[in-house]
């Protein structure tokens, strides 16, 4: 049986958002799953408006995707009023994701059914980390990890998770919509156009973030996983 990765994904501070946030977000969700769909081999679903879940079936193709949708809800700007004291923390954060690597016992898309060791993976770390839940006090460290039943591989990975999570965490709306556009496959230009700026703003931008080291590290995660499944 083939190992594919599940990714569940938390929105941050989900509760400090109106309910007319709320239904812009649920609508974006949407449509960046119709998206990863269009580009990916991916089941996505959506669960009580704020909770993601998402199977990849080609695991080389996870932490792109990680990024994507982290980057994705990061340039969401909502224009409607946010709690001030949690509102912060889905503005800087947006979502937390986990990465569960494993076997799926069950999988159904028709049918909704996923079920093995990846989903409990990406279910149980994000149970992990949503112990801040209703404290008036939150303190996020990191937002995106990797689990699996190898110690060494779950080592090795999310020492470059964390990394990537400092940099997308530090980047504005409007460089996480440059990033996930360039992850996307679009070019400078085509990413210029479609935001109405001029390439070497998007080239300035994309600088700024870091995108040589989260290129590098995508290709270097898509590497260790092409070369598992060989």
């Amino acid at each position: 049986m083939s190992k594919k990765i599940v990714l569940s994904g938390d929105i941050i501070a989900s509760t400090s958002l109106t309910n007319e946030a709320k239904s812009i977000l649920e609508l974006e969700l949407k449509t960046l799953i119709s998206i990863l769909e269009n580009n990916f081999s991916i089941y996505g679903r959506i669960i009580k408006g704020d909770y993601l879940e998402m199977v990849i079936e080609n695991p080389e193709d996870a932490l792109a995707i990680t990024i994507i949708i982290k980057s994705y809800i990061k340039a969401i700007v909502l224009n409607t009023n946010i709690d001030s004291v949690r509102g912060k923390y889905f503005k800087n954060h947006g979502i937390r994701l986990a990465i569960g690597y494993g076997e799926l016992t069950r999988y159904d898309k028709l049918n909704g059914v996923i079920d093995g060791e990846a989903i409990y993976f990406s279910g149980r770390r994000i149970s992990e980390e949503r112990t801040t839940y209703d404290k008036e006090r939150i303190v996020i460290k990191n937002t995106i990890f990797f689990n699996s039943n190898n110690e060494k591989l779950n080592e090795n990975i999310n020492c470059i998770v964390a990394l990537l999570d400092v940099l997308v965490s530090n980047a504005t709306a409007k460089q996480c919509k440059i990033l996930y556009l360039r992850i996307l496959g679009f070019s400078e230009q085509e990413i210029a156009t479609q935001i109405g700026v001029k390439q070497p703003t998007v080239n300035k931008q994309l600088t700024s973030i870091g995108w040589n080291a989260i290129e590098k590290s995508v290709v270097y995660f898509s590497s260790i996983f092409k070369e598992i499944k060989s």
